[in-house]
C-alpha cells in the first residue's frame, strides 16, 4: 500500500504544481487582456513637416544677395538725386529764358 500511497502523493504534488502553473498562466493572460484594453499613451506625432535649418552656404548666398541689393539701391538713389538736380537746373534755365523772352516783348 505504501506504493499506492506514494503514487497518490506524487500525483497530488504534480496536480498542485500544474494548478499553480495554470493559475500563473491565467493571470498572465488576464494581465495581457488588461494591457490591451488600456491603449498605451503614445506621444502624438506632428502632422506637418519640420524644415531643417539653413546651411552655411545658404546664409552666405543670402548675405551676398543683401549686399548686392544694398549697393544697387545706393546707386539707384544716387541716380534719382542726379536726375532731380538736373530737372531743377533745367527748370531754372527755362524760367530764366521765359523771363528774358517776356521782357523783350
Amino acid at each position: 500500500m505504501s506504493d499506492a500511497l506514494d503514487k497518490a502523493e506524487a500525483a497530488a504534488r504534480e496536480a498542485a504544481v500544474n494548478t499553480a502553473a495554470v493559475q500563473i498562466a491565467l493571470a498572465a493572460v488576464e494581465l495581457a487582456k488588461a494591457a490591451q484594453a488600456q491603449p498605451a499613451a503614445q506621444p502624438q506625432a506632428c502632422a506637418h513637416q519640420h524644415k531643417q535649418g539653413r546651411s552655411a552656404g545658404e546664409w552666405l548666398a543670402i548675405s551676398c544677395a543683401v549686399c548686392v541689393g544694398g549697393v544697387g539701391i545706393a546707386f539707384a538713389s544716387i541716380a534719382i538725386a542726379i536726375g532731380g538736380i538736373s530737372v531743377a537746373i533745367l527748370a531754372l534755365v527755362l524760367r530764366s529764358i521765359w523771363a528774358d523772352l517776356r521782357k523783350g516783348k
